[in-house]
């Protein structure tokens, strides 16, 4: 009958899972504290090797001088040379300094500088020292120039070709800018030759004046030609315009009194007096609707509306008559109030009432109508006075045609006038200047032969060697941080897997690749590595290492898997307890060893049962080598009594894979999922309270998934900083039965020395040195001894 463990929840209490896990979203400073730590010498490494990089190319560089120059542009040098200054604001000062910024980086100034130099003969210039690069573009340009055949370079265009690379190489080692927001401009240049860079400064700093007076003189002189042809043709044209205007007024009768024509003054006296006599019968007109709009409104309505402004005259009557209306109306509405409506005293008020709205009313329509006659005797003389303008303008046509061709003649004569008067300013201003040689510029600070070379800089080439150093050591720790996928710690053991982590198994001696390699590097060998007959350790040596240090962290990780079998398997009276890995080569076989070791030696009858039968490293270790075994045992060729080695210290059973494993490899899965295996684990739970099997790595083969059902435990084995975490988890999830069944996950191989930089303050592993109290290391030590 097979015996399952009862299914576990995956779910991980909150506490357990780690802090990087709680804090989500949040950098923690504990956890980047310890990466810094566990990956300060390899930044400390690439730092000093930058640092060696930087001091190697300080001592090859070739140094370089830098003279400085600086050039002031101050208008007010020639402020006694014009009358009136342009006045400048912000943005025209820095176009201005632009364009000198402009001009003396510009190829026409240093080709003046390189012909006033001779620089095309300069070698120092042409031909600088040149990196390695340089050198071998040269020798693929000659090559190339060899086999193409071109023609030959006459002797003056090689001379106009080092005249332009020169002025190149110029412009490539200057430098030109402005100095703040000041108005001075800072030239410096850059070369192997203190000399040369101070002679190259200042002339520069001379060019540039003789270029500014130049432009100036140029200038002026051109403008000046310019401005007397212009004079010329505008004299001659204005004079002919005055000629002109005199001619048109004499032969029309234009004539004028206090500048303007009689009839104009005539006409214009005639529109001022209609505008008035429109604002008169405007105004008119809007007293008359008024007071119409209120007579249409009806007797009572009119007496309600009759408000009259006191501009509109003299109108005390209507006031009056309104002021008893409204004394009666309230007399009236008090009575009413008091006695009743049907009152005599109330009935007289209104009689009376009504007799002051008819004497209202009389009165507006009065009023009404002599605003009307008023209206109509406006609106007559606006008629007259428009009938006097249309006659006088019919009148004035002609004469008005006239006036319009006399204004154009008189509009072009003062243009001509005005403009020749101001060319002719224009023409003594420009003559003037021409003869004052100052220039809009002046040189503040002198070049001097620099003393010391600008670059390299030492200190600032070892600094920044340094930080790239810094940042391409700590680059490359984050990408080895980011590519850190395996188990490191228990906590992710329970936070990846959601499983309980057993503890660490020491690494003892150097990390082989392979498992056999693994057991001659804990346990040394007296026999010569490279003899393929004695590869294998003996078993008693692999098994004893629980047992040689009992006080040890090795021990006291196969003493807590034994615990969490004991309480996660409570009620088993027998109890099978499978020892698998994801991958090959992590040390299970050794585990399973040592945990059947610790079983045995605490007085349990124990079964160690090597499954592993496509690669039996537990049979591989037994000498002499075993014939009979699982296999024989499952195919009915042998009884596994027959098969069983026992262990005569610790009284541990051990059935091998048995002689014909190498036969059967194919077949592994079948086998272990056969009637004969499940026969043979119920025989073993008769016989024994514990039964160890080792089986293949879960990832590549199936023998493991094959086995799961009969096996009522598990103990999951993953290499420390070498099994992915991915990895496991995903084979976990897509067996639901083997990790229903896990107990608990051991890392096996881990450095201890290492363990502890990759927990952050507070973790378990900070502490591990000060265990010493508890573990004594001693069996392992001589262990370690032995491998090195």
């Amino acid at each position: 009958m097979n015996r399952t463990a009862p299914m576990k929840q995956r779910s991980v209490p909150l506490s357990v899972v780690p802090r990087e896990e709680q804090s989500d979203g949040f950098i923690d400073l504990d956890r980047l504290l310890a990466v810094v730590v566990r990956r300060a010498r390899l930044v400390a490494a690439f730092v000093v090797l930058f640092i060696l990089l930087g001091a190697a190319y300080l001592l090859f560089a070739t140094p370089f001088y830098t003279s400085l120059t600086q050039i002031l542009l101050d208008d007010n040098l020639s402020k006694y040379a014009e009358e009136e200054p342009v006045p400048t604001n912000s943005q025209m000062l820095d176009t201005q300094i632009a364009s000198a910024v402009e001009i003396l980086k510009s190829g026409e100034l240093a080709l003046r500088v390189v012909d006033k130099l001779n620089l095309s003969e300069n070698d120092t210039l042409v031909n600088p020292p040149r990196s390695p690069v340089a050198v071998v573009k040269d020798w693929l340009k000659t090559a190339t120039g060899l086999f193409s055949g071109g023609p030959g370079v006459s002797e003056e265009a090689a001379r106009n070709g080092r005249r332009l690379k020169a002025a190149a190489l110029l412009q490539q080692s200057l430098y030109v800018e402005r100095v703040g927001r000041s108005s001075v401009i800072a030239l410096s240049y850059r070369a192997s030759d203190q000399q040369l860079a101070a002679t190259v400064v200042r002339t520069y700093a001379d060019s540039y004046l003789t270029d500014q007076l130049n432009a100036n003189f140029e200038a002026t002189e051109r403008a000046s030609v310019w401005l007397q042809e212009r004079l010329d043709d505008l004299r001659q044209r204005s004079q002919a315009a005055a000629l002109e205007v005199e001619h048109f007024r004499s032969e029309n009768g234009l004539t004028a009194a206090r500048g303007e024509l009689m009839s104009e003054q005539q006409l214009s006296d005639l529109n001022s007096q209609l505008i008035v006599a429109q604002a008169d019968t405007a105004s008119a007109s809007a007293r008359y609707e008024q007071f119409k709009s209120i007579i249409d409104q009806g007797p009572e309505a009119g007496v309600n509306n009759a408000t009259i402004s006191p501009k509109e005259g003299d109108n005390s009557v209507i006031r009056d008559l309104r002021t008893r209306y409204l004394t009666i109306g309230k007399r009236e509405q008090e009575v009413a109030q008091n006695f009743g409506e049907d009152h005599p005293q109330a009935v007289s008020l209104r009689a009376e009432k009504a007799d002051i709205g008819r004497q209202i009313y009389q009165e507006l329509q009065q009023l009404t109508a002599s605003y009307k006659n008023e209206f109509e005797v406006a609106r007559s003389r606006e008629a007259s006075l428009r009938k006097s303008i249309e006659g006088i303008a019919g009148k004035n046509s002609e004469s008005s045609k006239s006036l319009v061709q006399l204004r154009v003649l008189e509009q072009k004569s003062a243009a001509l006038k005005t403009l020749y008067e101001s060319y002719l300013g224009r023409y003594e201003q420009a003559t003037q200047q021409q003869s004052f040689p100052i220039a809009k510029a002046r040189v503040i600070s002198e070049a001097g032969v620099p003393t010391a070379p600008s670059s390299p800089k030492k200190t600032m080439t070892l600094a920044l060697s340094a930080v790239l150093g810094l940042m391409v050591g700590g680059a490359y720790a984050a990408f080895l941080e980011f590519r850190e996928r395996t188990f490191r710690l228990e906590g992710e053991v329970r936070s990846v897997l959601g499983h309980r982590s057993l503890g660490y198994v020491p690494l003892i001696g150097s990390r082989p690749k392979k498992t056999t390699q693994l057991v001659r590097a804990r346990f040394g060998s007296d026999r010569q590595p490279h003899d393929p007959s004695h590869d294998a350790t003996p078993f008693q040596r692999l098994s004893r290492v629980v047992l040689d240090a009992p006080r040890s962290a090795f021990a006291e990780t196969f003493r807590n898997a034994k615990l969490a079998c004991d309480h996660m398997l409570p009620g088993n009276e027998s109890r099978v307890i499978a020892i698998v890995s994801a991958l090959p080569d992590e040390g299970k076989s050794i585990v399973a060893a040592n945990f059947a070791a610790l079983l045995a030696s605490s007085g349990k009858r124990t079964l160690l049962i090597d499954a592993d039968i496509r690669k039996p490293g537990l049979t591989q270790m037994i000498t002499p080598a075993p014939r009979t075994g699982l296999v024989e045992t499952l195919t009915g060729e042998a009884t596994w009594p027959a098969g069983i080695k026992v262990d005569q210290r610790t009284k541990l059973a051990i059935l091998p894979a048995g002689g014909g494993a190498s036969d059967r490899r194919h077949q592994s899965n079948e086998l272990l999922a056969s009637p004969a295996m499940a026969g043979l684990i119920e025989n073993a739970r008769n016989s024994f309270d514990y039964v160890v099997v080792d089986l293949a790595a879960l990832a590549p083969v199936v023998d493991a998934k094959a086995f799961a059902p009969l096996a009522d435990g598990v103990l999951f084995v993953a290499e420390w900083g070498r099994t992915p975490s991915r990895l496991v988890r995903d084979l976990l999830n897509s067996e639901p039965q083997i990790d229903a069944k896990v107990l608990g996950v051991i890392l096996n191989k881990t450095d201890m020395d290492e363990l502890e930089k990759y927990s952050d303050f507070g973790g378990a592993e900070k502490y591990r040195h000060r265990y010493g109290k508890y573990y004594i290391e001693q069996g392992i030590t001589e262990n370690r001894n032995t491998a090195a």
